[in-house]
């Protein structure tokens, strides 16, 4: 958008909204006109910028560029909310959330607990009426997130215009299901995604297949992915708004302010999850003490990185930070992050190992906040999360051969 004419429209605007009498005399209306023009001009040259593109391939990079332009165009965060923490309190209130029917399965683990995954079957597809091989996409939600989330809604609707089949993986105990076993989730443990992967790719073995995580979801994806490299049935996957560095997470989290915003909530929100589950938690914890933690660090310290087996939590935050298994990643990976986002610092990101690894991209924005990506002047429909996940997963599904020979 260029400046000149961004600014005249503002001006015009402003002109037609405010009346000269408004404050007495003209010298209101021209204050008015003077901020909105500043703002403007500010707004342009240091809030609006082209995301960073960090990726090693030359290839990759072609790829993305002609079939997933929109990482390299310009990002526009709501002009009156651009700041990080402000778009990450807001979007769960501003977007809208589209309606989707489940199909709800509950499947067994080794240990005799269950998943419940949610299905959006996608039965009436135009491009992939056969089921056998409609492209297939495993959502992964955040902390306490579940299929119910606008986030994973909006990537359902995405897909649907697609013509593709979602199913969304739900962490044991925070989707209604009962938990059979005194065992709930974390970011490190990867054996349960591992069993949801095998069951989805045994259902459709010719169905193409792809995965996208969300904060804590894109957290585990990683470190799977990490894990397993090229011996996995996925072909590619799409992470979001991940926290790369726990140590560095969790420290950013603990700042004052950030700790009032969002900490401290966040931590009540992991109670919550688990205080259903205190007859079957009990057997194992002190639930007494795990539900007097005030921060997300001494939740882990007294259930987290205890049920998984831990020695310390700095041995739990350790293992749980995909950073540490990024260059083992096997297959191509587009990785999306705010460098503002308070979750996630932007100091924190790996872009020199991911530059390591010819398989993984990152995109960088300069505002979005945690899973925000707010756009346009009233963002409910649609953000530019949305947008990339729809490119990326279109790209891969129909282009994807041509990743390596470009």
């Amino acid at each position: 958008m260029d400046w000149q004419v961004l600014t005249r429209e503002l001006s015009l605007y402003l002109e037609n909204q405010v009346r000269v009498g408004l404050f007495g005399s003209g010298v209101g209306l021209s204050l008015v006109l003077g901020f909105g023009v500043a703002y403007a001009c500010y707004y342009l040259s240091s809030i609006a910028k082209k995301p960073q593109l960090v990726a090693s391939n030359d290839r990759f990079c072609r790829f993305l560029e002609e079939y997933c332009p929109v990482v390299t165009e310009t990002y526009y965060p709501t002009i009156w909310c651009w700041e990080g923490r402000v778009q990450t309190l807001l979007r769960p209130f501003i977007t809208s959330r589209p309606q989707v029917q489940y199909r709800n399965e509950l499947i067994k683990t080794a240990d005799g607990g269950q998943i419940s995954l949610d299905w959006f079957d996608n039965n009436d597809s135009l491009y992939y009426p056969d089921a056998s091989t409609r492209p297939t996409v495993l959502l992964l939600p955040g902390l306490t997130g579940t299929s119910k989330e606008s986030y994973i809604l909006h990537m359902i609707h995405q897909s649907e215009t697609l013509g593709y089949r979602c199913v969304v993986f739900n962490n044991r105990g925070i989707a209604g299901e009962d938990l059979l076993t005194p065992r709930t989730y974390c970011a490190a443990n990867t054996e349960d995604l591992e069993a949801v992967i095998y069951h989805v790719h045994s259902l459709y073995p010719s169905a193409p297949f792809m995965a996208a995580g969300v904060s804590m979801g894109g957290m585990l994806l990683l470190n799977y992915l990490g894990k397993t490299g090229r011996d996995t049935p996925l072909m590619a996957a799409a992470i979001f708004s991940a926290g790369w560095n726990v140590f560095e997470s969790v420290e950013s989290l603990e700042k004052p302010l950030n700790w009032l915003l969002f900490n401290y909530y966040l931590t009540t929100c992991l109670q919550s999850s688990i205080s259903r589950h205190r007859q079957m938690l009990e057997k194992l914890f002190d639930m007494d003490l795990v539900m007097k933690a005030r921060t997300v660090r001494e939740f882990d310290k007294q259930f987290t990185s205890v049920m998984f087996g831990y020695r310390t939590i700095d041995d739990y935050y350790e293992d749980a930070s995909p950073c540490r298994k990024l260059k083992s990643v096997g297959i191509p990976v587009l990785c999306l992050n705010s460098v503002d986002d308070v979750f996630s610092p932007g100091h924190a990101i790996p872009v020199e190992t991911a530059k390591q690894n010819a398989n993984v991209a990152l995109v960088l924005t300069s505002c979005g906040g945690h899973i925000g990506f707010l756009e346009g002047i009233w963002p409910r429909k649609c953000t530019y999360m949305d947008r990339v996940f729809k490119q990326f997963v279109q790209a891969m599904f129909e282009h994807g051969n041509k990743i390596y020979s470009m």
